[in-house]
């Protein structure tokens, strides 16, 4: 009968050990990087969004109001590229977004993507906006405390457009395609109208489903005015 030597059973608890070790290390490394590392690069792409934005507002010339009066038609908007701040108060006195054209992976790691296939801010129809419930800034990660009456406000440069929420978060599943619809079915509206509809994944840390709150746009206000009241205190 054979005995394995000492020496050999050792080098095996050591590797074992060292591998251990390892691929605790690459865990904790991988953790850090979702929970802090992509939320740093996420502020700073955003904090970048922004200041471009509001760079380009102050070139642009006033857009002129339509004859029917409101807010003024937007120009089209190009895929992964900004154009909108949002602002929604009960997410946190300091919180606000970039909007970007497109739901793509990239864009929603710099802000806010805004579903293209949708209507345009503050025109008739859907205006469906989507972002992250973690990581990249964790933008809609408090997204259930939202509540009807919340404001959610956005600017375009030239118009403060305020919307306000129409029911509690709804969960659905992802393949709920519906829920951006111009009338979506399960929503308080039964008519066109100028709406709005925010989506992100639940649960917290998972995607097996969707958050969605639905509002309606409630006024409008050129920039020039100041602060519309939502924003005010």
């Amino acid at each position: 009968m054979s005995v394995v030597p000492v020496v050999s059973v050792r080098l095996v608890v050591r590797t074992l050990s060292e591998l251990c070790i390892t691929a605790g290390t690459l865990i904790v490394l991988f953790v850090v990087y979702v929970l802090y590392w992509t939320g740093v690069k996420a502020d700073s792409a955003a904090d970048h969004q922004i200041s471009a934005l509001r760079d380009r507002w102050a070139r642009a010339p006033a857009a002129a109001a339509p004859p029917h009066g409101g807010p003024p038609a937007p120009a089209p908007y190009t895929d992964g590229r900004s154009f909108a701040v949002m602002y929604i108060p009960r997410l946190g006195g300091d919180w606000h977004k970039p909007v970007l054209e497109g739901t793509g992976v990239k864009n929603l790691q710099k802000g806010l993507g805004h579903y293209a296939s949708t209507a345009p801010l503050g025109q008739v129809g859907n205006f469906s906006v989507a972002g992250h419930r973690r990581t990249y800034g964790d933008p809609f990660k408090d997204f259930p405390e939202l509540r009807p009456g919340d404001a959610v406000v956005l600017s375009d440069g030239t118009t403060w457009f305020t919307y306000r929420i129409d029911n509690k978060p709804f969960r659905t599943l992802p393949s709920d395609v519906g829920v951006i619809d111009p009338v979506p079915a399960e929503s308080p509206f039964r008519s066109p109208g100028r709406y709005l509809t925010l989506t992100t994944c639940d649960p917290e840390w998972g995607s097996s489903h969707r958050l969605i709150a639905w509002g309606h746009l409630d006024s409008t206000a050129p920039v020039a005015r100041g602060k519309p009241p939502a924003l005010a205190g």
